[in-house]
């Protein structure tokens, strides 16, 4: 377009398009389409300057109108928000969808959670390190909870872990 020392002494426009965003233009060209003149012109550095003292949002318009529509529903929003938490509060809870409560009731396979093999020696290391995680295996997605193991009250007399027994 211009070389670096015509830069310095050619002529601009500042142009703004649909979406209030800034650019400049030189005044000797057409001014592209979707833009136009806001009858600022000048060298390069005071259009510039212009363009920083004008643009203080640089948000295109529509994301701010947007932006302004939903802030002005917000409390709309909110309140709706609250009354589906109300309605699905009042709703009986399938006990399966509670994974506490499911769990909390009978009886259910269980097993080490063990990473990154399943061997007596990593079973011996986090029984040592005093936690453990369980996988409930019957959960969708298998779900894990880390439990703190209380050597006290924990009976190992059986176990024999050299020998990946008991």
């Amino acid at each position: 377009m211009f070389r670096e020392e015509e830069e310095d002494t050619a002529t601009f426009n500042v142009v703004v398009n649909h979406e209030e965003q800034y650019s400049i233009w030189p005044q000797d060209r057409e001014i592209p389409l979707g833009w136009k003149a806001v009858g600022k012109s000048g060298l390069k550095a005071i259009c510039l300057e212009f363009i920083n003292e004008v643009w203080t949002d640089m948000r295109p318009l529509s994301l701010r109108k947007e932006m302004a529509e939903m802030e002005a529903r917000r409390p709309e929003l909110e309140a709706e928000e609250a009354r589906r938490i109300e309605e699905e509060s009042k709703k009986p809870q399938d006990p399966r969808n509670d994974i506490v409560s499911f769990l909390c009731d009978g009886d259910h396979p269980v097993e080490v959670s063990l990473r990154p093999e399943k061997t007596a020696k990593a079973m011996k290391e986090s029984v040592d390190r005093g936690y453990i995680h369980l996988k409930f295996t019957d959960t969708r997605g298998g779900t894990e909870l880390g439990v703190e193991v209380d050597a006290e009250a924990s009976d190992l007399s059986r176990a024999d872990f050299g020998n990946e027994s008991g």
